[in-house]
């Protein structure tokens, strides 16, 4: 009896039938899951369950039967489709608990006919816990994180450590921070799912921090951050009796190890994925950005969350998805070390230059698995003949890379790093592995099929018999009429006896005499035939029965033999892989470097920012799909003890946010040893980088744009240093005027008297550039603009010097206000200006709130007549078709157009 029948749709009992019972136990203990219940050839839901996923899935939702006088909600996804669901409940923030059947119908029929077959959660999926290819992003890490707190003598003192890993990759980092810091680390992180002990939850403060931080945030009981047995849960994930081997650690960091070890426990339900001993980062080390810096500077993603648009989009070339993740790794944390800078800067230098060299690598990596992901397939047990091959391949591709790399020589520490690397790759386990497979293989193992023929004897007799049974009935059948000398001997075959040999009557004493009745048995004796075995016919009729089912069986030890073997080479394997991932990287910079005309920026330790000829690299390349070009600018903001302060000025739409942004992104670029868009770069390396750029507001903390924009300039004065580098855009333009310049003043010198960091500050208070008279390291500058017949050219150059306008106006017209606005507008600032701004409330009986719509033309100015050689000149130039002109055509025109232009705005009589 199957479940479904122990399920009627009549059911009206108050009373569980006994598989809705077991659902409900099951369930039960996954209450936070949605629960899929193997049923056949479907993953059932019910109750609340099935109406959460019908909704999600928009799928049928049905019912089945009833409990407690209510009918039972019902709905179901095919076994062969789940992936394809699981991918889009985790997307929506689900928790899915995946419930197996542990036996076959038949032997749960045998213990009685209402009997439920035995099932069990195999698996917890979560967000933070994918391994599946088609549920995860093949060119973005995976991360599940972890939060532990260590309170202080108050909030602002307590420290906090994250442990996070990508269980996809084995990928196992610690790091301790502060209360301040703890944003800035988690957003760099990124974490798909993150866990926190319930009672944080307390804390506002930290919960908008978590839910800001990752889409999937868990709270765990305080058993899974017990500090106590922290250590000891840890060395038991990885069967060590001390972690001393790993390096040495703080009790909170093992505090937050332990709760990734435990949950991954959990969800795997006791199957282990090969993670890599935890590594501890000092934050130190990389260059620091804080959240909203790492928002407005859209390094990973633009502020609509998108990917095209981020510098991440513009600068990937990598070939491959161990490539792409590491790209976005040392996006998210660049270096702060000019050695470990200078040494990948090298890597890029001379793939650069070794053209050829560079290509062929970049065609190779191309084609290279994603091993680190296949091996923990592998070791989960969720692995196929498929993730076998791609280790193959990888550490296939990993020798020839190895071997191309040392012929180059001399590449200096990060090449050598990588060739290192490569050559370490386990190259007997690639030879076993591409013996033992087929060319062609099934995605899942117990398809079978995907052992070559020839790898082991007993397979391949299994499958001549399974699929060439016939012939080798025939074959034995031949061999006996050879041994008897019977030419008419039969092989048949019936229900009652199985195989058997059948002989004419008149055979009869030559097959039951000597010596043909030593292998000959005699079964049965007909009035027109006699029927005979053999041992022999009788193991091959059982081997014939079984054979399909055999040759799985050897193909799956086979799958296991190979499947050990790889995770005992599983380090090495990782260790290949990385540096196939690192050598992506290298190229691909190298290539973007190429095909953008970017250069090596000189790192060191100095305070020097100097860039020459700098290119914001995002927009330079959306101008250029627009048939555009982009306006490259200098800038300097270096010195010897402090940095200088550039103080921007200029109209709205003229590029100094762009302009801010270029050289923040430099920075960044060169820290992650790029090479930069620029004609060239001298960067004295940045600790700390700080962005304020931009205008939003945070209601649900119920903080305005104002508030915002003071919250974040509170955190860069509180926090820079000379060598952080800082642009900041429109200080105090969320309140009123006085206000706001008062504000901006005020930052300023204390920016230049107590941070005294390298600083780009934009602003339209032009009575702040007054300051560069009294301080010595503020440097005015200003985008440069043309006025044409009342309307602003913008030309996007920064040029020495102060802005007197902001061409608010012309830019309001731009963007098409009516316009009576404008001319409204117009008049109101004359009348401002004459006035020195003090004359404001004697022009409230003057607004036009009724007057506009009955004199519209009494306060717009006549426009001047039109200038006839002007007209002249237009003409002439609509006239012109330049590709059907000769050269001197050409030139004749350019003198014609040139005279033209000379008579306009001379008088005319």
């Amino acid at each position: 009896m199957t479940d479904a029948q122990v399920l009627p749709d009549d059911r009206t009992a108050d009373v569980a039938t006994p598989a809705m019972a077991q659902f409900i136990e099951i369930k039960a203990a996954n209450p936070d899951c949605l629960l899929f219940y193997r049923m056949g050839d479907f993953y059932e839901m019910f109750f609340e369950d099935a109406e959460v996923a019908s909704r999600a899935l928009g799928i049928t939702l049905t019912k089945r039967g009833k409990y407690r006088g209510e009918d039972i909600p019902l709905c179901g996804v095919p076994v062969h489709a789940a992936d394809d669901y699981l991918q889009r409940l985790i997307a929506l923030g689900h928790r899915v608990a995946v419930c197996e059947q542990m036996e076959d119908p038949a032997e749960a029929k045998k213990r009685g006919s209402k009997s439920v077959v035995r099932r069990d959660v195999v698996r917890l999926v979560t967000p933070g816990t994918l391994t599946e290819d088609n549920l995860l992003d093949a060119r973005r890490s995976n991360y599940l994180a972890a939060v532990a707190r260590q309170k202080g003598a108050d909030s602002a003192a307590d420290c906090f450590a994250v442990a996070w890993a990508d269980m996809s990759t084995g990928a196992f980092r610690l790091a301790e921070t502060g209360t301040a810091a703890l944003p800035a680390l988690l957003s760099r992180i990124e974490p798909r799912e993150l866990l926190a002990a319930d009672g944080l939850f307390d804390d506002d403060e930290l919960r908008r921090t978590f839910k800001a931080a990752s889409p999937a945030v868990v709270p765990l009981p305080r058993a899974f951050f017990d500090a106590a047995t922290a250590e000891h849960r840890v060395a038991d994930f990885f069967s060590v009796a001390s972690l001393d081997a790993f390096g040495s650690f703080t009790r909170l960091e093992l505090t937050a190890a332990a709760a990734i070890v435990a949950y991954v426990d959990k969800t795997q339900v006791g199957n282990r994925p090969p993670l890599d001993p935890p590594a501890r980062e000092s934050l130190g080390g990389a260059l620091a950005i804080d959240a909203a810096s790492r928002a407005n500077l859209e390094l990973s993603r633009t502020l609509a969350g998108e990917r095209r648009g981020s510098l991440l989009h513009a600068i990937d070339r990598t070939v491959s998805g161990a490539g792409a993740r590491l790209l976005a790794d040392r996006l998210a944390a660049p270096l702060a070390d000019p050695d470990a800078i200078r040494d990948r800067l090298d890597a890029v230098d001379f793939f650069l230059a070794e053209t050829t060299l560079r290509m062929r690598l970049r065609r190779d990596l191309a084609g290279v698995p994603d091993m680190a992901r296949s091996l923990t397939r592998i070791s989960l047990d969720r692995g196929g003949p498929r993730d076998l091959a791609a280790i193959a391949g990888g550490l296939n591709a990993a020798a020839q890379l190895a071997t191309d790399l040392r012929d180059a020589g001399g590449a200096g520490p990060e090449i050598d790093r990588i060739a290192q690397g490569l050559e370490t790759a386990p190259s007997d386990l690639a030879d076993q592995l591409i013996a033992a497979l087929d060319d062609e293989l099934p995605l899942l193992k117990r398809d079978g099929g995907f052992v070559r023929q020839g790898f082991r004897s007993d397979l391949d007799e299994s499958r001549a018999l399974r699929d060439q049974s016939r012939q080798v009935i025939a074959a034995l059948q031949q061999t006996y009429a050879e041994t008897t000398g019977i030419k008419s001997l039969k092989v048949k075959h019936n229900g009652v006896l199985g195989y058997f040999i059948e002989v004419a009557p008149n055979y009869a004493q030559a097959m039951t005499s000597e010596p043909l009745n030593r292998l000959f048995i005699h079964r049965q004796t007909l009035a027109g035939a006699m029927r005979f075995s053999t041992t022999e016919l009788s193991e091959l009729e059982g081997r014939i029965a079984s054979a399909a089912e055999r040759a799985l069986a050897i193909e799956l030890s086979v799958f296991a033999e190979l499947a050990r073997a790889t995770m005992e080479a599983g380090s090495a394997i990782k260790r290949a892989a990385d540096m196939l991932a690192a050598l992506d990287v290298a190229t691909a910079l190298a290539e973007l470097a190429a095909s953008e005309g970017y250069v090596r920026p000189r790192v060191d330790d100095s305070l020097t920012f100097r860039i020459d000829g700098g290119r914001h690299p995002v927009v330079e390349q959306m101008l250029r799909e627009e048939g555009g070009s982009f306006v490259a600018n200098a800038c300097d903001v270096g010195g010897d003890a402090a940095g200088k302060l550039w103080l921007v000025t200029g109209p709205n739409m003229a590029g100094k946010s762009t302009f801010l942004r270029q050289n923040a992104l430099i920075a960044v670029l060169a820290q992650i040893g790029s090479f930069v868009p620029a004609k060239s770069a001298h960067i004295g390396v940045v600790d700390r980088l700080f962005s304020r750029v931009g205008a939003a507001d945070d209601l649900a903390r119920g903080r305005s744009t104002f508030m915002v924009e003071m919250i974040e300039t509170a955190a860069i004065l509180n926090q820079a240093g000379p060598r952080s580098f800082v642009i900041l855009d429109e200080i105090g333009r969320g309140t009123a005027t006085y206000d706001g310049l008062s504000i901006a003043w005020a930052t300023i010198e204390h920016l230049h008297e107590a941070n005294r960091c390298r600083t780009l500050f934009a602003t339209h208070y032009h009575e702040l550039t007054a300051l560069s008279e009294r301080l010595p390291r503020v440097v005015n500058a200003t985008v440069k603009v043309k006025e044409w017949r009342g309307d602003v050219v913008f030309l996007h150059e920064i040029v020495p010097g102060s802005a007197d306008r902001s061409y608010g106006i012309q830019v309001a017209k731009l963007a098409g206000l009516p316009r009576p606005v404008i001319e409204r507008a117009r008049s109101v600032l004359a009348e401002l200006e004459k006035s020195g701004g003090n004359n404001a409330a004697s022009m409230l009986d003057d607004l036009p709130l009724f007057s506009l719509a009955r004199q519209p033309v009494a306060t717009a100015p006549i426009e001047a007549a039109p200038d006839p050689a002007e007209a002249e000149l237009l003409a002439a130039l609509d006239g012109l078709a330049p590709d059907e002109l000769s050269p001197r055509e050409a030139l004749e025109a350019i003198y014609r157009l040139k005279a033209l232009r000379t008579g306009i705005g001379r008088p005319h009589g």
